[in-house]
């Protein structure tokens, strides 16, 4: 499976393998390596070899990435992307990122990033509406807990 992460017009940024876990007729779960130079983020740092367990929805405007040291298999925490909803086919996934995201800490704490570049998106107001009703909605799977 290759995972094409799109800007909000459809350009492709990134793209990497990745392994499926899951599979149901509207998510799939998969595993993928950091496969990028380490990175620190401020909030937690990215590591090349982090183990991603990534979820992605076709009917959900976000999506999930719990985030395991690469070191001690331990967890990171989760990074959550407000998107449109994922394509799903047989062989990739295309994921349209709208810039704003979700860091839950494993302590639950949160933290909400990049609204100035969410804010500059040129977005219709139905999709400004899905977005921040899927930011509710992740903030409130923190307080109940990710998926792990």
């Amino acid at each position: 499976m290759i995972v094409h992460k799109l800007d909000e017009n459809g350009r492709p940024v990134w793209q990497y393998p990745a392994q499926i876990l899951e599979r149901t007729p509207t998510s799939i779960r998969l595993e993928a390596f950091f496969n990028r130079d380490d990175m620190d983020l401020g909030f937690a740092a990215f590591n090349r070899g982090d183990r991603f367990v990534e979820y992605f929805y076709t009917d959900r405007w976000y999506n999930i990435f719990a985030v395991y040291s690469r070191d001690n298999g331990t967890l990171k925490g989760w990074y959550c992307n407000i998107c449109r909803p994922a394509e799903i086919g047989e062989t990739a996934v295309h994921c349209q990122d709208l810039a704003l995201d979700l860091w839950v800490a494993p302590s639950g704490q949160t933290t909400i990033l990049d609204e100035d570049e969410f804010a500059a998106l040129n977005l219709t107001q139905t999709e400004r509406t899905h977005s921040l009703n899927a930011l509710q909605r992740l903030q409130e799977l923190a307080r109940s807990g990710l998926p792990t």
